[in-house]
C-alpha cells in the first residue's frame, strides 16, 4: 500500500504532466527558447519542488522562472505567489516572475533577464557547442 507521502507525490508528478501537455502560448513560446539550451544550460519544464510545480527550473543555477497569467493579479494570487517564492527562496532558489503577456510581447527582454539571473549565479558555463564540434566547413577530401 502506497504511502500519504507516495500518492501526494504521484498526484504532483501527475499534475505536472498535465501542464507539460497542455501549456499556455507563454509557456510554449518560451520552452522553445530554453530546451534547446540555448542560454547554454538545461532547463526543465513543470517540475515538482515540494509542495510546488515550478514552469521552468534551471538545476544547475538553481534558477526558477514563473510565468503569471490573469489569476496571479488577484490579492489572492498575489499573496500565494509571495508565499511561494518565499518558500522556493529559503531552500536556495532565485525565482524570476514573467506575466504570459511579457514573454508573448518582449521575449528578448524575458531572454536578457534570465541570462543575467544565471550569470549572477556564477554557475560556470559549459563551452558553446560550436567550441566543441569544429566546423567541417571548406575541408576537402
Amino acid at each position: 500500500m502506497a504511502t500519504k507521502r507516495a500518492r501526494r507525490w504521484a498526484s504532483k508528478r501527475d499534475l505536472a504532466r498535465n501542464f507539460r501537455a497542455n501549456p499556455t502560448d507563454a509557456e510554449r513560446r518560451l520552452w522553445a527558447l530554453l530546451r534547446r539550451r540555448q542560454l547554454l544550460l538545461r532547463f526543465r519544464r513543470q517540475q515538482p519542488i515540494g509542495p510546488y510545480i515550478a514552469d521552468f527550473l534551471c538545476p544547475a543555477a538553481r534558477l526558477i522562472v514563473e510565468l503569471d497569467g490573469d489569476q496571479h493579479g488577484s490579492a489572492v494570487g498575489l499573496a500565494n505567489d509571495v508565499i511561494r517564492t518565499r518558500w522556493l527562496e529559503q531552500r536556495g532558489f532565485i525565482v524570476l516572475r514573467f506575466a504570459n503577456e511579457l514573454v508573448l510581447k518582449d521575449e528578448a527582454f524575458v531572454i536578457d533577464a534570465i541570462q543575467h539571473a544565471i550569470k549572477a549565479t556564477s554557475v560556470p558555463l559549459p563551452e558553446a557547442p560550436s567550441a566543441l564540434r569544429p566546423s567541417l566547413k571548406g575541408r576537402v577530401g
